[in-house]
């Protein structure tokens, strides 16, 4: 278990993910809050800051996994040029 403070509350994490991942991880999460909650003046409670801090961290995950899904189908089709190329040869 590991304990975190963000916009001065604690949280208890319970994890088997390699230390060096959780600290990435509750640091990535503690910047996105702490960016949330400065961008709203602190205007929205707590719990409203870390639902539009989900749906930031969501959206950047939909789009490098679709950035990965095209970036792997262009490597795909290299690789296929490539072995064709290669077998054109012999």
């Amino acid at each position: 278990m590991v304990n975190f403070q963000v916009l001065g509350q604690e949280y208890p994490l319970y994890t088997d993910a390699p230390e060096e991942d959780v600290q990435e991880i509750l640091a990535l999460v503690k910047t996105h809050l702490e960016y949330a909650g400065q961008a709203s003046q602190h205007i929205l409670p707590a719990n409203k800051i870390g639902i539009l801090t989900s749906l930031n961290i969501a959206s950047s995950y939909v789009k490098m996994k679709k950035e990965y899904a095209e970036y792997r189908q262009l490597v795909e089709k290299r690789i296929a040029l490539l072995s064709e190329r290669i077998e054109d040869k012999f």
